[in-house]
Parts: structure tokens; C-alpha cells; sequence
């Protein structure tokens, strides 16, 4: 069971430093350093990390709320590959380092390569890379996995950002001299599905926060005498957004339980699936129903939205989800579906 007094204390925190001034200050200059410093003290981006390793400990179930609530809050901050990072290098027995951490995500255009000890190639749209202490990716060589934690300094780095202006950077290597650790093939396949499963949260948790704000501004806007909520095709644009709110939180939350329980991937791939699918429906309804409101600068919608359609791209689109659930289908036939669904991940298992 999650603990009531960290969300608590996630939620007072969150809600208290991401004002829409804060949000837009952060994304003008791409880094919120004293925000950072502010949750750093609490320890939340290493809970879910082992105390031994450098981390807070928890569960992989509080982490998961914490990010649920930051996706709440739209906080501009690595919580996510932090905490991703922190359990990567505890995987394969390395001290987890302080401040702030990445992970290469992983994607078909990188090149990066070990030879003789050394790092060569460049990693691409490696998230808020500019402001990490160390950057953490998975290589693997003639069949081994290893993980290597570079300074960003050591590389050549391109800034480049997403839909939400948040740092999404380019870093190249011409030579540089990693910290190297071997990882079992089991800790490496865990990056893309952990990957989606904060992703999933994330959105998660955006949802919440745009279902909140379409459901507060129809009821108080009014035109033509009455709120703008009482008007039936308004209405469809809220219900719409309520629905895939509930959907998407539904299916995060059986994904949170089942990595708390062990293998979630099948769980995870569910939930990533529907959290994508959500962004094209939710956000639509909720910008109609906004009208112009919904896209000035002041007004905190886009903060969500524009996050939504970025973390949408990250960690498997609904084609590289949908296609994982289609070959788990597949294989396991008409009599394996029933209890898969009904009984969890376990038959997924490797």
C-alpha cells in the first residue's frame, strides 16, 4: 500500500512550486535549479531507489505515485530518470551519485558504442541531459549488457527540446571514458517497460490535472445566462475527458500494482497503449470545450496538454504497443487470453 504521508507530502510540495509562472519560467530557461534543490531535500526523486545503493528505499509503488502526482503538478524536473538511473546502477551494484540523473532512452537513430573501455556515438533526445550529473545508458556488446554513467561534460551536446519545451538534448562522444558495470540481460530489458510504466503515470497524472481544469472552467464560464457546462455539446467534450481520465488512471494503477508484484509487462504495454490512445480524444475535447481560453499563455492548460502529446512519443507509441500486446495474443491463443487478462502478467514471464 502506497503511503498516504508521502503523496501528501508530494502534493503540498508539488502544488506549492509549480505555479504557471514557474512552469513558464522553467521552460523559458530550461532548468529550474532552485525547484530542483527544494525536492532534492526531500529525497522524493530517489524513492523507490535501495538505501544501500544511495536512495531513499520505498517501493516501487510509492515512487510510481510520486510521479503520478508530478504529472499532476506538470513539475519540469527528471523525477522520472532519476529514479530510473538510481535503480539501473543499484541493478548492477553501483553507488547511486547525488543530484540530478538521466537515462539514454534508447531509440533506433542512436549510435552509441563501447570500444576498448571507451564511449563513441551519440545518443538522441536524451531527456534535461544539459542539467544532469551523470548520464546513464544501456549498450550492449557481443551478447553482454553493460551500463555506462558519463559526464555530460565529457560529450558534445546539441539542446534541443520537446512539445513542452522541455530539454530533450542531442549528446555525442568522440572517445569519452565512462564508469563501466556489467548488468544482467533481465535488469536491461526492464529499461523500456519501466520507461513506459512512468511515462504511463505521467500521463496519468496530466490527464487528472486537464479533466480538473475543463470540468472547473465549464462550470464557471457562462454565456448566454447559464455556465457553458450546461449545454449538451459541451457536455460531450467533459464526459469525453472525464471518461479517458478514468481510463487511463484505471489502467496505471493495475500497472503500478502488478510491478509491485513482479513482472507487469504486459500491464505496463496495456496502460501505455491507452494513456496514447487518450491524448488524441481527451485533449481535443478539452481544448473545445476551452474554446480560446484553453490555448493563451496565461491559462495553465497547455502545460499539461503540450506534456501529454511530448511523453505520448516516449518509451513506444501505440504502434510498438500495440504490436507487443498482438504478439502476446498471438501466442498465447484463445484459451491463454482469459486468465492472462484476468489473472495478470505471470504467463508473460521469460
Amino acid at each position: 500500500m502506497t503511503d498516504a504521508m508521502l503523496i501528501k507530502t508530494a502534493e503540498d510540495l508539488f502544488g506549492s512550486l509549480c505555479d504557471p509562472q514557474a512552469l513558464q519560467g522553467a521552460e523559458d530557461t530550461g532548468w529550474a535549479a532552485p525547484m530542483w534543490a527544494t525536492v532534492a531535500e526531500t529525497g522524493l526523486p530517489w524513492i523507490g531507489v535501495p538505501e544501500e545503493s544511495g536512495g531513499q528505499g520505498g517501493t516501487i509503488g510509492d515512487a510510481l505515485a510520486v510521479l503520478r502526482v508530478a504529472g499532476t503538478h506538470c513539475v519540469p524536473l527528471p523525477l522520472a530518470e532519476t529514479r530510473l538511473a538510481g535503480r539501473l546502477l543499484a541493478g548492477s551494484g553501483v553507488a547511486v551519485p547525488p543530484g540530478p540523473l538521466t537515462v539514454v532512452p534508447g531509440r533506433p537513430e542512436d549510435t552509441l558504442c563501447l570500444d576498448d573501455g571507451r564511449l563513441y556515438g551519440t545518443a538522441h533526445r536524451v531527456p534535461w541531459a544539459r542539467s544532469a550529473e551523470w548520464i546513464v545508458a544501456l549498450l550492449q556488446d557481443e551478447g553482454a549488457w553493460n551500463i555506462v554513467a558519463v559526464k555530460p561534460e565529457a560529450g558534445r551536446l546539441t539542446p534541443m527540446t520537446d512539445l513542452a519545451g522541455e530539454p530533450r538534448d542531442m549528446v555525442s562522444f568522440e572517445g569519452a571514458t565512462p564508469e563501466v558495470a556489467a548488468l544482467s540481460a533481465a535488469t536491461a530489458r526492464t529499461l523500456l517497460f519501466e520507461g513506459a510504466l512512468t511515462r504511463a503515470v505521467l500521463m496519468a497524472g496530466a490527464l487528472q490535472r486537464v479533466c480538473e481544469l475543463t470540468v472547473a472552467y465549464t462550470g464557471e464560464r457562462v454565456q448566454f445566462g447559464r455556465p457553458i457546462a450546461r449545454f449538451q455539446a459541451v457536455q460531450q467534450h467533459v464526459v469525453t475527458v472525464m471518461e479517458e481520465t478514468a481510463a487511463v488512471g484505471l489502467a496505471a494503477s493495475a500497472a503500478a500494482r502488478a510491478a509491485g508484484r513482479g513482472d507487469a509487462r504486459f500491464e505496463t504495454a496495456a496502460a501505455k497503449l491507452l494513456a496514447n490512445q487518450a491524448v488524441h480524444t481527451a485533449v481535443r475535447a478539452a481544448h473545445q470545450a476551452h474554446g480560446a481560453m484553453g490555448v493563451t499563455q496565461e491559462y495553465p492548460l497547455h502545460h499539461a496538454t503540450r506534456r501529454l502529446r511530448a511523453w505520448r512519443c516516449e518509451y513506444g507509441d501505440e504502434r510498438v504497443w500495440s504490436a507487443f500486446l498482438g504478439r502476446a495474443a498471438q501466442d498465447l491463443g484463445a484459451d491463454g487470453l482469459y486468465p492472462l487478462i484476468t489473472a495478470g502478467s505471470s504467463l508473460l514471464r521469460a
